[in-house]
C-alpha cells in the first residue's frame, strides 16, 4: 500500500500493476443470480445482501430491478396489494360500547432515605399540591 503525499493529502490507495488505473470488478452471471435470490429471502434486507457479498448496495438493486424486468425471471412476485373496496359499496356506521370510566386513583408515593420511609395517598385530583409537596421535602 502506497503513502506518499499528493498536495498535502495522503494517498492509501493499494499500488496496482498494469496501467496504473483503477479497473471495474466484473461478476458473475451465477453470483449475480446468488445475490439477487438472496434478497428474496423473506426478512432479509438489500443492504445486509450487499454487504455480506461485498458489493454496494445500489448495484445489487440495479440487479434485482433488471431480473424483474427480464421476462421468464424466477423472482418471486410481491405479494398481491390488498383489495379496495369499490366506491359503490356502502359504508355504515358501526355504535360501540364503550368501557365506564374507572374511578379516579389516588397518587401512591413511597419514600426512602437512610433508615426513615414514608407512605402516603395522595388525592389525583391534586396532584400539582402533591408535586409542591414532594418537591418541598426533596430539597
Amino acid at each position: 500500500m502506497s503513502t506518499s503525499t499528493l498536495g498535502g493529502h495522503v494517498n492509501t490507495t493499494p499500488e496496482q500493476s498494469g496501467e496504473g488505473r483503477r479497473r471495474r470488478r466484473l461478476h458473475s452471471d451465477e453470483f449475480k443470480a446468488n445475490a439477487v435470490a438472496s434478497c428474496m429471502q423473506p426478512g432479509i434486507s438489500m443492504a445486509a445482501v450487499a454487504m455480506a457479498n461485498g458489493i454496494n448496495a445500489n448495484l445489487l438493486r440495479r440487479w434485482v430491478q433488471s431480473a424483474e424486468m427480464r421476462p421468464g425471471s424466477v423472482v418471486p412476485d410481491a405479494p398481491p396489494a390488498p383489495k379496495r373496496q369499490g366506491a359503490n359499496t356502502p359504508t355504515a356506521f358501526v355504535p360501540m360500547q364503550l368501557p365506564a370510566k374507572a374511578a379516579a386513583a389516588d397518587i401512591r408515593i413511597e419514600l426512602r432515605r437512610g433508615n426513615t420511609s414514608i407512605s402516603m395517598t395522595w388525592p389525583i385530583d391534586a396532584a400539582s399540591e402533591c408535586a409542591a409537596w414532594v418537591r418541598e421535602l426533596l430539597r
